[in-house]
């Protein structure tokens, strides 16, 4: 079995989205109450249209908490490579193991990226989480002497 490394080589991932969907719940003029977003990734299904690639169709819903907005990208990833391994993704998909993840990783990067867009223009918090500053204190000063510390 490849490892993950050589995985990457062996097949290609194209990711196309098919299908927006935004509303925004909450009135504009109201201001955006501390939410938690749920995000909920689905891989419907692996298709083989020809021997030498894969279709995998997809969905990613984004809801929020309270419910101020909710955001739905559907669309299809495109897989082509080697025809062993290739046969290999549909034989696991078939037998309920999870497809590898060069192809969960390729979709997520796109319907992320996508999702923060859409966000932006419904004005809404985008789905994924921003670095936190914190401001930290100064570091205690030490005793004036000797340091016997090791």
């Amino acid at each position: 079995m490849p490892n993950a490394f050589l995985l990457i080589l062996m097949i290609r991932v194209n990711v196309s989205i098919t299908n927006v969907s935004a509303k925004r719940f909450l009135d504009m003029r109201k201001p955006i109450p501390p939410i938690q977003i749920n995000t909920n990734l689905n891989l419907v299904g692996v298709e083989k249209p020809s021997d030498d690639s894969l279709e995998v169709p997809f969905v990613l819903t984004i809801s929020y908490n309270p419910s101020i907005a909710q955001i739905s990208l559907e669309g299809r990833a495109f897989v082509s490579g080697d025809k062993n391994e290739l046969e290999r993704i549909l034989k696991d998909y078939e037998e309920k193991k999870p497809p590898p993840p060069v192809i969960i990783q390729s979709i997520s990067n796109v319907v992320f990226v996508e999702s923060v867009l859409v966000a932006r223009t419904i004005n809404i918090p985008p789905p994924i989480p921003l670095p936190q500053i914190t401001q930290s204190q100064p570091p205690a000063k030490k005793p004036s002497g000797f340091d016997y510390s090791a």
